[in-house]
C-alpha cells in the first residue's frame, strides 16, 4: 500500500492544485518577474505541507462541526481576492515590461501568505478533501505534499522560460488582465456562496 497511497496522494493533489486559481496566479506573475520566487515557491509549499498533515490528523471532523469558520474565511478571502483583483486591473491599464531591478521581498511573501491562508479553498481541498480520503495514511499526505513542492518550483521557476514574451508591456496587460478576471470573479463567488 506504500507506494499505491504515495502515487494517489499525489495524483489527487495536483488535480487539485494545478487549477488556475489567486495562488497560481501570483506564483506565475513573480516567476515571470524573478521577484522573489524562491520565498514565494517556499511559502505556497510549505502551507501546503502544514494543511495536508493537520487535514491527514483529521482536523477536517472539527472543521465539519463548526461551518462557520470556513463562511468568515470565505468573506474575509474574497474581499482580499475582490482587492488584488483590482490591483492587478489597474496593472491592466498602466502595464509595463518585464523589469526584474525590483528585489524587495517583504511585500511578495506577505501576498503569498494571504492568497494561501485567506483562501477557503485551500481548507476544503487540504483538510476536507484530503483529509477525509487520506484519513491518517500519511503516504498519502507524502505524495501530496511532492505534488505541491513540484507544482510550485516547477510554476515559479518555469515562468522564466516564458520572460522573452513577457518583455512587452502588451503580454504583462493581458496577464494582468486575466488576473483581474480571475481574481475577482473568485472573490465575487466566494462572498455571493457564503
Amino acid at each position: 500500500m506504500g507506494v499505491t497511497d504515495l502515487l494517489l496522494g499525489f495524483g489527487t493533489m495536483m488535480t487539485l492544485i494545478v487549477a488556475i486559481g489567486a495562488q497560481n496566479a501570483f506564483v506565475l506573475r513573480q516567476g515571470l518577474r524573478r521577484h522573489a520566487v524562491a520565498r514565494v515557491v517556499a511559502v505556497c509549499a510549505l502551507s501546503d505541507a502544514v494543511l495536508v498533515a493537520v487535514g491527514v490528523a483529521g482536523f477536517g471532523a472539527i472543521v465539519r462541526r463548526w461551518p462557520q469558520a470556513i463562511t468568515v474565511a470565505a468573506i474575509v478571502g474574497g474581499l482580499f481576492l475582490l482587492g488584488y483583483g483590482f490591483l492587478a486591473a489597474r496593472r491592466a491599464f498602466r502595464p509595463s515590461s518585464l523589469n526584474a531591478g525590483d528585489t524587495t521581498t517583504g511585500r511578495p511573501v506577505l501576498t503569498a501568505l494571504a492568497l494561501t491562508w485567506l483562501n477557503p479553498h485551500v481548507y476544503l481541498d487540504t483538510l476536507l478533501l484530503l483529509g477525509s480520503i487520506a484519513a491518517g495514511r500519511w503516504l498519502f499526505g507524502v505524495g501530496a505534499v511532492t505534488a505541491s513542492v513540484t507544482w510550485f518550483v516547477a510554476l515559479g521557476f518555469g515562468a522564466r522560460l516564458l520572460s522573452p514574451l513577457f518583455a512587452k508591456p502588451r503580454a504583462w496587460r493581458v496577464l494582468d488582465g486575466v488576473i483581474a478576471a480571475v481574481m475577482i470573479s473568485l472573490g465575487v463567488g466566494l462572498i455571493a456562496g457564503w
